[in-house]
Protein backbone atom coordinates (compact mmCIF):
# COMPACT_ATOMS: atom_id res chain seq x y z
CA UNK A 1 0.00 0.00 0.00
CA UNK A 2 1.53 3.48 -0.96
CA UNK A 3 2.30 6.06 1.62
CA UNK A 4 -0.90 8.51 2.55
CA UNK A 5 -0.38 12.24 3.77
CA UNK A 6 -3.15 13.37 6.44
CA UNK A 7 -2.99 16.71 8.48
CA UNK A 8 -3.40 16.76 12.12
CA UNK A 9 -3.91 20.23 13.89
CA UNK A 10 -3.74 20.00 17.55
CA UNK A 11 -6.03 22.47 18.57
CA UNK A 12 -5.72 25.60 20.89
CA UNK A 13 -7.03 23.25 23.81
CA UNK A 14 -4.64 20.78 22.91
CA UNK A 15 -1.92 23.42 22.95
CA UNK A 16 -4.10 25.26 25.70
CA UNK A 17 -3.17 22.25 28.32
CA UNK A 18 0.01 21.54 27.31
CA UNK A 19 -0.40 18.15 25.34
CA UNK A 20 1.23 19.05 22.44
CA UNK A 21 4.59 16.70 23.38
CA UNK A 22 1.96 13.78 24.95
CA UNK A 23 -0.11 13.76 21.60
CA UNK A 24 2.91 13.88 19.12
CA UNK A 25 4.48 11.09 21.19
CA UNK A 26 1.58 9.17 20.69
CA UNK A 27 1.02 9.73 17.08
CA UNK A 28 4.90 8.74 16.55
CA UNK A 29 4.58 5.87 18.40
CA UNK A 30 1.10 5.03 16.10
CA UNK A 31 4.12 4.65 13.38
CA UNK A 32 3.64 8.33 12.30
CA UNK A 33 6.46 10.56 10.04
CA UNK A 34 6.32 14.02 10.81
CA UNK A 35 6.69 16.06 7.24
CA UNK A 36 6.38 19.54 8.42
CA UNK A 37 4.74 20.88 12.09
CA UNK A 38 4.50 25.07 12.86
CA UNK A 39 2.84 26.90 15.78
CA UNK A 40 0.58 29.13 14.44
CA UNK A 41 -2.34 31.23 14.97
CA UNK A 42 -5.38 31.24 13.05
CA UNK A 43 -7.08 33.99 12.67
CA UNK A 44 -11.32 33.88 12.84
CA UNK A 45 -10.69 34.69 8.47
CA UNK A 46 -8.04 31.75 8.18
CA UNK A 47 -9.85 29.65 9.90
CA UNK A 48 -13.43 30.58 8.30
CA UNK A 49 -10.92 29.30 4.57
CA UNK A 50 -9.45 26.08 6.37
CA UNK A 51 -13.38 25.11 7.55
CA UNK A 52 -15.56 26.74 4.23
CA UNK A 53 -16.99 23.42 3.60
CA UNK A 54 -18.88 23.97 7.44
CA UNK A 55 -19.77 27.22 6.73
CA UNK A 56 -23.72 26.70 6.00
CA UNK A 57 -23.56 24.66 9.39
CA UNK A 58 -24.90 25.95 12.30
CA UNK A 59 -21.98 25.28 14.29
CA UNK A 60 -19.58 27.10 11.93
CA UNK A 61 -19.38 30.37 14.06
CA UNK A 62 -18.48 28.19 16.86
CA UNK A 63 -15.62 26.15 15.55
CA UNK A 64 -14.12 29.44 14.09
CA UNK A 65 -14.40 31.21 17.35
CA UNK A 66 -12.69 28.35 18.88
CA UNK A 67 -9.75 27.41 16.13
CA UNK A 68 -8.89 30.99 16.08
CA UNK A 69 -8.59 31.07 20.11
CA UNK A 70 -4.96 30.32 20.72
CA UNK A 71 -2.41 29.03 18.50
CA UNK A 72 -2.79 25.74 16.93
CA UNK A 73 0.08 23.45 15.89
CA UNK A 74 -0.79 22.07 12.11
CA UNK A 75 1.36 19.02 11.69
CA UNK A 76 1.62 16.81 7.82
CA UNK A 77 1.65 13.45 9.03
CA UNK A 78 2.43 10.16 6.65
CA UNK A 79 1.82 7.00 6.65
CA UNK A 80 0.75 3.50 4.74
CA UNK A 81 -3.20 3.83 5.28
CA UNK A 82 -2.62 7.55 7.16
CA UNK A 83 -6.42 8.55 7.11
CA UNK A 84 -7.80 5.44 8.72
CA UNK A 85 -5.18 4.68 11.33
CA UNK A 86 -5.09 8.53 12.25
CA UNK A 87 -8.77 8.53 12.80
CA UNK A 88 -8.38 5.47 14.75
CA UNK A 89 -5.68 7.02 16.79
CA UNK A 90 -7.82 10.42 17.74
CA UNK A 91 -11.24 8.47 18.13
CA UNK A 92 -14.64 9.88 17.46
CA UNK A 93 -15.51 13.86 17.65
CA UNK A 94 -17.56 13.43 20.05
CA UNK A 95 -14.92 12.02 22.92
CA UNK A 96 -18.10 10.44 24.58
CA UNK A 97 -18.44 8.50 21.68
CA UNK A 98 -14.72 7.95 21.52
CA UNK A 99 -13.15 4.61 22.08
CA UNK A 100 -10.79 3.78 25.30
CA UNK A 101 -7.92 4.87 24.90
CA UNK A 102 -8.30 7.13 21.98
CA UNK A 103 -6.54 10.74 22.46
CA UNK A 104 -10.20 12.55 22.30
CA UNK A 105 -11.79 10.04 24.95
CA UNK A 106 -8.48 10.84 27.25
CA UNK A 107 -8.19 14.44 26.30
CA UNK A 108 -10.92 16.18 24.89
CA UNK A 109 -13.68 17.98 27.17
CA UNK A 110 -16.41 18.08 24.53
CA UNK A 111 -17.40 18.10 20.66
CA UNK A 112 -16.09 21.62 19.99
CA UNK A 113 -13.25 21.21 21.46
CA UNK A 114 -11.93 17.64 20.83
CA UNK A 115 -7.99 17.84 20.88
CA UNK A 116 -7.10 17.24 17.65
CA UNK A 117 -8.22 17.37 14.12
CA UNK A 118 -7.74 14.45 11.32
CA UNK A 119 -8.41 14.77 7.61
CA UNK A 120 -11.10 12.56 6.38
CA UNK A 121 -10.07 11.11 3.26
CA UNK A 122 -6.63 11.28 1.22
CA UNK A 123 -8.03 13.59 -1.01
CA UNK A 124 -8.67 16.30 2.06
CA UNK A 125 -5.42 15.56 3.17
CA UNK A 126 -3.46 16.75 0.41
CA UNK A 127 -6.13 19.90 0.34
CA UNK A 128 -5.60 20.44 3.64
CA UNK A 129 -1.90 20.15 4.16
CA UNK A 130 -1.35 22.90 1.25
CA UNK A 131 -3.48 25.02 3.07
CA UNK A 132 -0.80 25.08 5.30
CA UNK A 133 2.47 24.20 4.03
CA UNK A 134 3.72 24.61 0.89
CA UNK A 135 4.73 21.61 -0.80
CA UNK A 136 8.70 22.52 -0.57
CA UNK A 137 8.37 23.10 3.19
CA UNK A 138 7.56 18.87 3.46
CA UNK A 139 10.73 16.92 4.49
CA UNK A 140 12.04 14.13 2.27
CA UNK A 141 12.19 10.68 4.18
CA UNK A 142 15.36 9.85 5.71
CA UNK A 143 16.07 6.38 4.63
Amino acid sequence: MARQRTLAILKPDCVRKGLIGEVLRRIQDAGFTVKAMKMTRLTKQTAGGFYAVHKERPFFDELTDFMSSGPCVPVVLEKENAIEDFRALIGATNPAEAAEGTVRKEFADSVGENIVHGSDSVENGKIEAAYFFAESELVANES
